[in-house]
């Protein structure tokens, strides 16, 4: 396939598109990054610089037929705290490079057969022990607003000719980026614990698996619209930090104080580290994917095992 992928430089784009390139597929990067680097092809795969500001450019032509899409572009939703000049960035990165997503796809001839668009649990809100499937209704906060409307502008290219994935992913675990290595710290100076009363739970899902469902939802045509991105087993959050601390072999007994972590984080203390969403991934799991990882242990001990 020639597959387009937007974002791909970042932590889980980077994984993705060596992945498709070592299958055999071609694969162009859509890049910020300006100069001679971004031309250069490495194996399968070739980078070209965009301006994700909801127009085109000429990074459209260069990218030359396309069979599938894959939107992962937009900044991080964990570096900073959300002033209002953050969140501002946080909508436009998100919603302006999917605008021009949008409008290449409709401009292509013949059209993409599929658009994958990143997305994530945080369209939930808060939902206590509520079991979320991908039917369940949105929140009303900042980050549940975002997605929403991340969501909104990709399904603008929905048609009979292009599928589109809305692709709500959890806290995805690899040992070397991600939330994962910050979350090993305070275990290594044996002060690990839950974060506030740890009863909220964490959807979760292991690095190798989130790279299976994206390449398994390319050759998926039955199907479409939200699915997600997270192991089949959320646990709460004490229950995490005690299989981490066992796996570490440092105690896991030393909470976090809910405002100790609002005063640090502000107001993305809520979404990212306090609110509960236990998210079971319905849609792929009837599809027929299967999980490599489904459960919590195993699957930060094959992250792990070479650090311990």
């Amino acid at each position: 396939m020639r597959i387009l992928i937007a974002g791909g430089s970042g932590f889980l784009g980077t994984h993705l598109t060596t992945a498709l390139a070592t299958a055999g597929h071609d694969v162009c990067i859509l890049s910020r990054r300006e100069g001679p680097e971004s031309a250069r092809p490495r194996g399968r795969s070739r980078t070209l610089a965009w301006v994700p500001d909801g127009s085109l450019g000429p990074w459209t032509s260069a990218c030359g037929p396309t069979d599938a899409v894959i939107n992962l572009a937009g900044a991080s939703i964990g570096d900073g705290r959300w002033s209002a000049a953050r969140k501002a960035a946080l909508v436009a990165t998100r919603i302006n490079a999917t605008r021009s997503i949008v409008r290449f796809i409709e401009h292509a001839s013949p059209r993409p057969s599929v658009l994958i668009n990143a997305s994530a649990i945080g369209i939930y809100g808060d939902r206590g022990s509520d079991v979320l499937t991908e039917d369940a209704i949105a929140g009303s906060d900042f980050l549940a607003s975002l997605c929403r409307d991340w969501e909104t502008e990709a399904r603008r290219v929905e048609s009979s000719q292009t599928r589109v994935i809305l692709l709500r992913t959890g806290l995805v675990l690899d040992s070397r980026g991600g939330a994962l290595p910050k979350m090993l710290l305070p275990f290594r100076l044996w002060a690990g614990g839950p974060f506030g009363s740890g009863r909220q739970y964490m959807s979760w899902i292991h690095r190798d698996d989130w790279l299976a469902m994206a390449i398994w939802l390319l050759g998926a045509p039955a199907v479409a619209g939200p699915v997600n991105a997270t192991a089949p087993c959320p646990v709460t959050n004490t229950e995490f930090v005690r299989t981490l601390g066992r796996i570490l072999h440092r105690p896991s007994w030393l909470p976090a104080p809910p405002l100790a972590l609002k005063v640090a984080l502000g107001e993305m203390a809520g979404p990212l580290l306090l609110f509960s969403q236990r998210v079971v991934p319905d849609r792929a799991s009837r599809g027929g994917f299967v999980f490599a990882h489904p459960g919590l242990e195993e699957a930060l001990s094959s992250l792990l095992a070479r650090r311990v």
